[in-house]
Formats: C-alpha cells, sequence, structure tokens
C-alpha cells in the first residue's frame, strides 16, 4: 500500500486521503467533494489576500474558521506580527483559513469590521466574528485563541 497523507480542504472542510506517490504523476490533488486544490506543499499554505469584492467568499462564507489579519504596508508593528501570521497559516491549514486584508486598498471592509487600530487579528466562525486581538501579540496566544474556534 502507497504512503498517503490526510488533507483537510480549506474550502469545504471535507478530509481526503492523498496517495504522495500520485503527486508527481498527477500534479495538484484536488477535494473529492468540491473539486478544489488541496494544500499539499509550502506554497499552498500561505495566507489568501481578501478584498473589498472577496470579503464575502472568502471569510463569511467560510466552511472553515478564519484568521483574517488587518494590516497596512506602512504599519510597523504589521510587519512585526506577518512572519507569525505566516506560521499559523502554514501550521493550521486545513483546520483555519488565514487571510489578509489590506485597510488602505479595501476601506470599505475595513470600516465595515470597525478597523480603527492594526495591527488587528480577528477570528470568525461561521461567518460571524467571535474574537479580535489587537496589537502584536505572542504567537502562543494568537494560536490558542484561533484553536478556540476550531473547537
Amino acid at each position: 500500500m502507497s504512503d498517503s497523507q490526510l488533507v483537510r480542504c480549506p474550502a469545504c472542510g471535507a478530509t481526503n486521503r492523498v496517495p504522495m506517490d500520485k503527486l508527481e504523476t498527477r500534479g495538484q490533488p484536488v477535494c473529492g467533494r468540491c473539486k478544489r486544490p488541496l494544500p499539499i506543499g509550502v506554497q499552498d499554505t500561505a495566507p489568501v489576500t481578501v478584498t473589498d469584492a472577496t470579503f464575502a467568499s472568502e471569510v463569511e462564507r467560510s466552511p472553515v474558521p478564519v484568521l483574517l489579519d488587518a494590516w497596512a504596508p506602512w504599519c510597523g508593528p504589521c510587519r512585526m506580527i506577518a512572519p507569525i501570521v505566516d506560521q499559523l497559516a502554514a501550521e493550521l491549514a486545513g483546520q483555519v483559513r488565514v487571510a489578509k486584508l489590506n485597510v488602505d486598498d479595501n476601506p470599505v471592509t475595513a470600516g465595515r469590521l470597525d478597523v480603527r487600530s492594526i495591527p488587528m487579528l480577528l477570528v470568525f466562525k461561521g461567518g460571524r466574528e467571535i474574537d479580535r486581538i489587537v496589537g502584536v501579540q505572542p504567537k502562543a496566544e494568537i494560536a490558542r485563541r484561533v484553536l478556540r474556534a476550531v473547537a
């Protein structure tokens, strides 16, 4: 029997068995339920960029909890927390969708979410905000608060 890996689909939450020896011959694996690409490898675990136009589809209609990083390129603390958000995206792939919202480029969504201070991390479950983390926090604290949404 070939080596396989269980991969949770970030789009629909289904668990898929992916035979590792087939990756070279078949290319990018897709979810058996929704047919969207599965996160295999480091490049697929990066946070998704959210805009005013894609916020509803990427965050509000996500079948898995979402960690949304509200940031701006000129913000020093935002640059400090960015590597932590990237690490969490890789570590929690399949359990949590990690997204980034540039508040300067997307003022409608930033205003709707009442983002007044950045960096701000918002945790969504079932399309609703369940937690808000303002300022730079340790990775362990962010992970603890995000994983409450998974349980």
